[in-house]
């Protein structure tokens, strides 16, 4: 376990990541679980009810919008990014049990429409996340790099492309970044990281929330909003929009659908 703050940002600019650090317990990890569970069975015959979940999350569910102003949350990464931040997007990765869902070897930023690369994604565990049911796995070190991608649109990768790295990554090199409900990893958006399918018989629930520093701007022709959530926004490079205090209201998913369809016009544009 982690025991200051100087770890915290020492560890990080090292190895590209730091865990597990300690948000909730697991009496207040497994009570989000059933919020979260409660809400996916409200919306399971709407036609975009996946998208709730898979993206800005926070617009569309008021425990998640507080989750992501949580101190718990944003002081470790502040450690890094400084004392004004912005929740870019934030969504759901969950794997059925005994499901093929994966996640290939990627980089987050590749796609993401930022001009720089100071994003801190804080991944929160909901459920046991261990080797036997995918937990995310890492190259330490690897941040330091820019490597083409490839898409591949595969059905069970959970990645909104099916993206992979063009280079081949040395399992070996890789560690596992298992976490217990209520524990968060923090990683940097040019971090390799991937995961495996889910061979145990309860679902691998995961919150990752993508923060980025007020400063960071966006690349020409990009209108992505983002939550402010720390701090104040002194820059403007990005629309500014509340999270949700209700959940999967009229008023949510209208808004939702709105910022959602922003982001993804960035994420699909050719490279």
């Amino acid at each position: 376990m982690l025991d200051t703050d100087h770890d915290i940002a020492d560890r990080y600019r090292r190895d590209g990541f730091v865990f597990p650090i300690r948000v909730m317990d697991a009496d207040h990890a497994a009570a989000l679980r059933t919020e979260l569970e409660a809400a996916e069975a409200s919306v399971r015959d709407h036609k975009d009810g996946q998208q709730f979940f898979r993206e800005y999350s926070n617009l569309a569910l008021g425990f998640v919008d507080r989750l992501t102003r949580d101190p718990a949350v944003t002081e470790p990464v502040s450690k890094i990014l400084g004392e004004d931040l912005l929740v870019l997007t934030c969504g759901f990765f969950i794997k059925e049990p005994r499901s093929p869902a994966y996640v290939s070897w990627h980089q987050d930023l590749h796609y993401w429409g930022l001009e720089g690369d100071d994003e801190v994604t804080a991944w929160i565990a909901l459920s046991p996340v261990t080797v036997a049911s995918g937990c995310m796995r890492f190259v330490p070190g690897s941040h330091t790099s820019i490597v083409a991608h490839t898409d591949t649109h595969h059905e069970d990768n959970l990645l909104t492309r099916g993206q992979e790295l063009s280079v081949e990554v040395d399992e070996a090199d890789a560690i596992n970044v298992e976490l217990a409900p209520g524990e968060m990893s923090l990683h940097h958006g040019r971090l390799f990281h991937a995961s495996a399918p889910n061979t145990t018989d309860d679902r691998r629930i995961g919150l990752a929330i993508r923060y980025i520093p007020a400063s960071m701007s966006q690349i020409d022709g990009a209108s992505m909003a983002a939550t402010l959530v720390r701090g104040q926004d002194r820059f403007g490079h990005f629309d500014l929009v509340d999270g949700a205090k209700g959940t999967l209201g009229p008023e949510e998913i209208a808004h939702h659908a709105e910022v959602s369809e922003r982001r993804r016009k960035t994420i699909m544009r050719e490279t």
